[in-house]
This record gives C-alpha cells, sequence and structure tokens, in this order.
C-alpha cells in the first residue's frame, strides 16, 4: 500500500490517499497519471467511504478489488479525516465532487466505487463528471424527500453542546444502520457510546460526529426526484444488502426504474456495512460489473 496525498481544487489543503497496486504497477504510474508520461492502460478505481469512518476500514476491500481486476484502486480520506483537510466553514456537495474529481485526476482513474453517503457523492457527481464505470453499495441518496425522517433535529444539538453519547444514539436510531441494534431505546444506544468509546474504533467515531451532520445536511439539501437522473449516462450499478435498511434498497429501485443507465441488485445475507467486512463475495459482484463481464473475471 502507498500512501499519498492529492492537493485540492479549492486551495483547501490535501487528501489522504491509499493506493494498491497490482504486481508490475509501481509508484511511478501516479506521475505518469499526472502527465509525465502515458497513463497505464488499465483505469484505475477510486472508493469513496461513507459517513463517521475513515478509509482505513476499506483498504482490505480495495486490496481485494485491485488482487481481482488487476487494477490500481485508491482510497482517500474524505474531508475532516486523518490525514485530509478539515470540513470547510462553506462545506457542501459540491465540496466533495471537486475533491472527488481531484483524486480521479491525479490517479488516473475512471471507475468508482461508493458506499453509504460516499454513494451520494458518487451518484451526483456522475450527472457532471461521468465515470466510466460506477458502483454504489447503499448509497445515501435523498429522493422526494425519502430521507427527512432519518433526521433528528436534536441531533446536531447534542453535538455542540458536547452530548456525544446521546447525539452518536440519535444517529444510529435515525439512521438505523446498525442493525438490530439501531432499534435499541435511546437509553441504551447512549450506554453502548459509552461502552464503544473505550475502542479506538469508538473513539475515533464520536470524533467525526461533527462531520456527520454537516454530510447528513448535504444530503437532505440536494434532495431530489428519481428524473433528475434521467440524463445520467455512465453504466451504474446500485446495491443494496439483503439486511440493509429497506430505504436504501426503495431508492436503487425508484432509480433504476427511471434510469436505463442503471441497475439495481440486492445482495442476499449482507449488512450495510457490507464493504467494510470480511470475505471477496461484495468485491466479486462489484469487480465482475467494473470488469465488464456478466461470468468470471478476464483474469
Amino acid at each position: 500500500m502507498e500512501t499519498w496525498t492529492v492537493q485540492t481544487d479549492d486551495d483547501g489543503g490535501q487528501l489522504e490517499v491509499h493506493s494498491f497496486r497490482p504486481a508490475g504497477l509501481t509508484t511511478a504510474d501516479r506521475s505518469a497519471a499526472a502527465g509525465d508520461r502515458p497513463a497505464p492502460a488499465a483505469p484505475g478505481v477510486v472508493v469513496i467511504h461513507g459517513t463517521l469512518v475513515t478509509d482505513a476500514l476499506y483498504r482490505p476491500f480495495a486490496r481485494n478489488l485491485c488482487l481481482l481486476l488487476s487494477r490500481p484502486v485508491h482510497c482517500y480520506n474524505r474531508r475532516g479525516r486523518a490525514g485530509s483537510a478539515p470540513q470547510p466553514d462553506d462545506y457542501s456537495l459540491a465540496t466533495e465532487i471537486s475533491d472527488l474529481t481531484a483524486v480521479m485526476r491525479a490517479t488516473g482513474s475512471q471507475d468508482v466505487v461508493a458506499h453509504s453517503y460516499g454513494g451520494f457523492v458518487a451518484l451526483e457527481a456522475a450527472r457532471s463528471i461521468p465515470p466510466r464505470r460506477l458502483v454504489t453499495y447503499d448509497a445515501a441518496v435523498s429522493l422526494s424527500g425519502n430521507l427527512n425522517p432519518r433526521w433528528r433535529p436534536e441531533l446536531e444539538h447534542a453535538v455542540t453542546e458536547g452530548q456525544l453519547n446521546h447525539a452518536w444514539a440519535l444517529l444510529v436510531q435515525g439512521l438505523a444502520t446498525a442493525g438490530p441494534v439501531s432499534y435499541l431505546p435511546l437509553g441504551a444506544l447512549r450506554m453502548l457510546s459509552i461502552l464503544s468509546a473505550r475502542t479506538n474504533l469508538g473513539a475515533e467515531m464520536r470524533e467525526l460526529l461533527p462531520t456527520a451532520v454537516r454530510e447528513m445536511r448535504a444530503v437532505l439539501d440536494a434532495d431530489a426526484h428519481p428524473d433528475d437522473f434521467v440524463g445520467l449516462s455512465t453504466p451504474t450499478l446500485m446495491l443494496s444488502g439483503g439486511w440493509s435498511p429497506g430505504y436504501f434498497a426503495e431508492s436503487g429501485r425508484q432509480l433504476a426504474a427511471a434510469v436505463a443507465a442503471i441497475e439495481f441488485g440486492v445482495v442476499p445475507g449482507q449488512l450495510h456495512e457490507g464493504p467494510i467486512r470480511p470475505g471477496k463475495r461484495l468485491a466479486i459482484r462489484m469487480a465482475r460489473f467494473l470488469d465488464g463481464t456478466d461470468g468470471g473475471l478476464r483474469h
């Protein structure tokens, strides 16, 4: 794995990138993509992570994609995380689209794989900077106000007041992305937050709560109608986990029905966090679509 940085287009700083390359490709391929010499024939793939996490959880998945496709795969930390710049005061969807554009340009990538909030960013970006192929998993896109009930106004107040355990409980209960745990009473969820804060991942999630507030607002502000995506030309596969909250699948079905370029499928037995769980099953399905094959991969 190679760690490097990409400069943002708005002079906001840098984005931390982690790249996986198949045997035979070296770090020189990065400068090649920037124009020093011809770029590799096989286009790279950019992976966009979800809310309340960093790209660290997606690196095993990115490595699997790299091995399956024999192509470079790049994860990057979105703003407000690890080695990337903080979210600006005027943060919006436009910030994320600009950053994705910068990463795709710097890595020489043409394909995108995106999860949850990352799926929302990728779908919106595909309307203006179409990638070659796009795969989303549980894309958090708001259609005709369907995600409005998921927003808890008191969440923002809790974060501002430093009531992070209460804020975490509100977010988990509202989004229902933590499986059966999501349906526990708020008091039980607050206790789980206290316990999880003793782990590295739990502590990191608490620190990222302010970014989650801004990201949820960006989703609601970009509320759209399925017909708004009719002009999308990128071949797109929208996947949803069989055990994921139903609103993800419903959005995928609506978009697939309205947009010729979009296919939708349910992956049985997968939770919302499918891309960050062990195993290659999900990576194989995505790789087949990115490779343009209905059966096995070319290699």
